[in-house]
């Protein structure tokens, strides 16, 4: 395996030129989720360049295909998604976004880029590997109900079907030249919750008169935060978050109406629908009770992402093999979402990062941020490693 090893590292070192132009090329023209019709195109056109035109779209944005090897033998999925965020980019750099208000601040860029690496690489080394390569390139990551679900639904993971799935994510907490891996649960489920508390506006000297949405609204947020302190098994990490609370316009005017947005996270399928299902009962119960009403809507979204136990050890052992044992961490939970998750459900995946960070050139933003980068020589790491998992597991 050695020897594949510095086959597969001269590789990057050779491609990745190219891999840097095609990253700023994608970080220079991002596209939302459900619109990266651009990207698209751009993705199938590299692909040709690199002599594989047995290329099909699914869900309008999204491309697939599959690389054999030399014989029969299992088939394994590599997935990237495509879609970017409405931010507006702040940093100064060659690269910066030209589409106001759109940026790659998730790092999908990075996540395209490193798999046509990935393709280019094994399509040069079909020799070395027997069985199926499936590439997904997923729109829609960002936005639910999640391009993965969508794609799932279209067929994705059958015709052929994979055995194992694998995904990679930049981590800026990660230093440049190291990867994270967690076995088991490792990022939550996460549901939209709508809140909008309904009652009778009026002059606020006169509170006789009205019933105060404002007032119910407080109670009812204080009142939810039971759900995760008093109701949750203690063993179970749960998140209820509202980051958005509106109404009125004035001091002196109670609204009639006020609307609460936000966010439910954790770790368990059936807890999560007994939880959602007291944020409904515990909100219209209090709104009730003082005479006014409560709507609640929960958009339901992403389920915990689960690492297989043995394929992610598996692959924790060949990535230290291919960057040594100090390059390979450990990850803790994480209360973030990811519709990876989705795949992990249907098929033993594995979902691990790419260190990103560098403090000497000062690249420390956190993702979602509007000067969000990575140090490009991550990129080497990104399509070597990715690509020399899927020989190891189509091997072993």
């Amino acid at each position: 395996m050695s020897d594949l090893i510095q086959k597969i590292k001269s590789l990057s070192e050779t491609n990745f030129d190219e891999i840097l132009s095609i990253r700023r090329q994608i970080h220079a023209h991002p596209e939302l989720s459900f619109e990266e019709h651009n990207t698209a195109a751009f993705i199938e056109s590299k692909l040709k360049e690199f002599g594989i035109t047995n290329v099909t779209r699914i869900a309008e944005t999204g491309v697939t295909f599959c690389l054999n090897g030399k014989g029969e033998g299992k088939t394994i999925a590599l997935r990237a998604d495509i879609d970017a965020l409405p931010i507006t980019e702040a940093n100064e750099v060659p690269y910066k976004s030209k589409n106001e208000g759109v940026m790659h601040a998730c790092g999908h860029d990075v996540h395209t880029s490193n798999l046509l690496g990935v393709a280019k690489i094994l399509s040069e080394l079909t020799d070395h590997f027997s069985g199926t390569v499936k590439f997904i390139f997923q729109p829609a990551e960002e936005k639910s109900p999640g391009g993965a679900s969508i794609l799932i639904k279209e067929g994705i993971l059958q015709n052929p079907t994979p055995e194992k799935i694998l995904g990679q994510h930049v981590m800026p907490l990660i230093p440049e030249g190291k990867v994270g891996f967690r076995k088991g649960k490792y990022m939550a489920s996460a549901d939209e919750v709508y809140l909008t508390v309904k009652g009778k506006g009026g002059h606020a000297a006169m509170p006789e008169t009205f019933v105060d949405p404002i007032a119910i609204a407080s109670q009812i947020i204080v009142s939810l935060q039971q759900i995760v302190s008093r109701m949750a098994n203690p063993k179970i990490p749960s998140v209820l978050s509202f980051g958005k609370i509106a109404g009125g316009n004035v001091n002196n005017v109670i609204p009639d109406e006020v609307k609460i947005d936000g966010t439910f996270r954790t770790f368990d399928e059936e807890w999560r629908k007994v939880a959602l299902q007291k944020v409904r009962d515990i909100s219209t119960s209090i709104a009730t009770s003082l005479g006014g009403s409560c709507d609640v809507h929960i958009a339901s979204g992403y389920p915990f992402l689960v690492n297989d136990e043995d394929y992610t050890q598996k692959n924790i052992d060949a990535a230290k093999a291919y960057m040594g044992d100090d390059n390979v961490v450990e990850l803790d939970l994480w209360m973030a979402a990811e519709d990876f998750a989705f795949y992990t459900h249907e098929v033993p995946g594995c979902f691990y990062r790419l260190g990103t960070r560098n403090e000497e050139k000062r690249i420390t933003s956190g993702v979602h941020t509007p000067t969000f980068n990575i140090d490009e020589n991550a990129l080497k790491t990104g399509m070597g490693l990715m690509a020399y998992l899927a020989i190891n597991e189509l091997n072993s």
